[in-house]
Order: structure tokens, then C-alpha cells, then sequence
């Protein structure tokens, strides 16, 4: 591992994410907007009234609902290309395996706030967050295909549990609102090409506004319990496998699927 990459391994660990400035050549960015723009275009109509009301973000982008095979195996191969597993293996040493991407936009309603999260509370109460946040974690890799607000970050929440004032805040208790201001919050602004690496676990939320519209590519630990989170549909195809340059972060899932 080089001497960049090192620090960044324990910025994560220490604050639980670290931002990698121009990471994508402007070549590698339009190439990826190509595809995401046609995923995300399908997508709106097919989901307008949700759109229109609440959305915010899609998943399940390598799929095959919205894209045909050469949109699909574009996407797969940007997500398993050399630079972006180098950064991959950082944070995850042994056997990464790919869970989902999603797609984060602006919502349509001005009105519509941000909020602080982490993101196993919408799987876990309580006492299952708190042990959450001690094991194995699902890590964001966050490409924004233009410049951004970006996201805002709660550092080391990763390793740690709320204090009272986020806990009251996440869960909107005592009269608070999930889009209250946190002290401890720091800004990220990303512009297009950068990669921000994040833990799903720690508090944070993003910032609406500007031409917001980035992709998230999910990862997680082999030896983790995260199967089952999996969709089939967004795996690729044994004829897609074998077109992709390097599919180890895929064949880890897929092996997973088949225990």
C-alpha cells in the first residue's frame, strides 16, 4: 500500500471517512454520467409520483430493469476498476464484496429537508445500532458526476455512540427535528471527479442543492452478515461476468449467495 493510500486507511479508522480531491479524470466522469443519466431518466417516469413527492436517491443502478448489457457492464467495470479497489482495499483488506449502488439527487419539493442518519437504524433498534456500529461496517464510495454541497459528517460517530443531543436529533426526540444542525457536523463540498469514502454506520446526511446527483458503490466486508441485503437482480449475469475485466469484488458476492 503506498504512502497515500496508508494515511487514508487510518483517517478512516480515526473519523471514519477521507476524501480523495480529483480522483476521476474528466474522461472517467463523463463516461460514468453517460450511463447514470440514462438510468436515471428510465427511472423518473417510471417512478414519477414518488419522484415528484419524496425521493431523494434509487438503488439497485446495475440492474437490469433500466439499463440494457452494455450500460450494465460500463457500470461493473467502473466499479471494479484497479484505482477505485485499490481505494477499496484500504478499508476493507480481505475479500470486499460489492452489496448495491444508489443514486442521490436533489428532491423535487424545496421544502423537503435533509436529515441525520446512520444507516443500520433502518434496519436495527436501538441496542442493535449500538452493536452495529462495533462490527463489520458497509462502506460508501461516493462519486458526484457534477460539483456539489456534498455531505455532512458527524467524524468518528463511526466507533462511537450518539451523544444526547444527536441521539435526540437522529430520532427526533424532545422536540427535536431529524434536520436540526449537530455541533459536531463537518461539511464535505465535492466537486465532480472527487471520491469520498465514508462509513454507512457513522451520522451523517447529505446537502441538498446545486446540480446534486451522485453515485454511492456499496461495499462490505465477506466475513460480515450482509447477504442477505443483496438484490440478485443488480449482480451481474454469468455472460456479464465474464466480460468484466476484473470481477473479483463481484464473484465475492456471488459466492456468498451460494453458501
Amino acid at each position: 500500500m503506498n504512502k497515500k493510500y496508508s494515511q487514508c486507511r487510518d483517517e478512516y479508522s480515526e473519523v471514519g471517512y477521507f476524501v480523495l480531491r480529483d480522483f476521476f479524470t474528466q474522461t472517467e466522469i463523463a463516461s460514468l454520467k453517460t450511463v447514470i443519466l440514462e438510468f436515471h431518466e428510465h427511472w423518473k417516469v417510471d417512478n414519477q409520483t414518488f419522484y415528484n413527492e419524496e425521493a431523494f436517491n434509487s438503488s439497485l443502478i446495475t440492474g437490469s430493469q433500466y439499463l440494457d448489457d452494455a450500460g450494465r457492464l460500463s457500470l461493473f467495470n467502473f466499479i471494479s476498476s484497479s484505482k477505485l479497489l485499490e481505494v477499496v482495499h484500504t478499508v476493507i483488506k480481505q475479500n470486499p464484496a460489492f452489496m448495491n449502488t444508489q443514486l442521490f439527487f436533489n428532491p423535487v419539493r424545496p421544502e423537503q429537508k435533509d436529515f441525520w442518519h446512520r444507516d443500520c437504524q433502518y434496519d436495527h433498534d436501538l441496542e442493535g445500532q449500538k452493536k452495529a456500529i462495533q462490527e463489520t461496517q458497509v462502506v460508501h464510495f461516493r462519486i458526484p458526476l457534477f460539483d456539489e454541497l456534498g455531505m455532512e459528517l458527524v467524524p468518528g460517530s463511526h466507533v462511537r455512540w450518539d451523544n444526547e443531543q444527536e441521539l435526540n436529533v437522529r430520532e427526533e426526540l424532545n422536540g427535536y427535528q431529524s434536520y436540526d444542525d449537530l455541533p459536531l457536523g463537518k461539511k464535505i463540498p465535492l466537486a465532480a471527479g472527487d471520491l469520498l469514502v465514508f462509513s454507512a454506520d457513522m451520522i451523517h446526511r447529505g446537502i441538498y442543492g446545486l446540480d446534486r446527483l451522485a453515485l454511492d458503490v456499496l461495499v462490505f466486508d465477506s466475513s460480515a452478515d450482509f447477504i442477505d441485503y443483496v438484490d440478485d437482480d443488480c449482480l451481474p449475469e454469468p455472460k456479464l461476468l465474464e466480460q468484466i475485466s476484473n470481477p473479483a469484488l463481484f464473484k465475492n458476492t456471488l459466492r456468498l449467495k451460494s453458501l
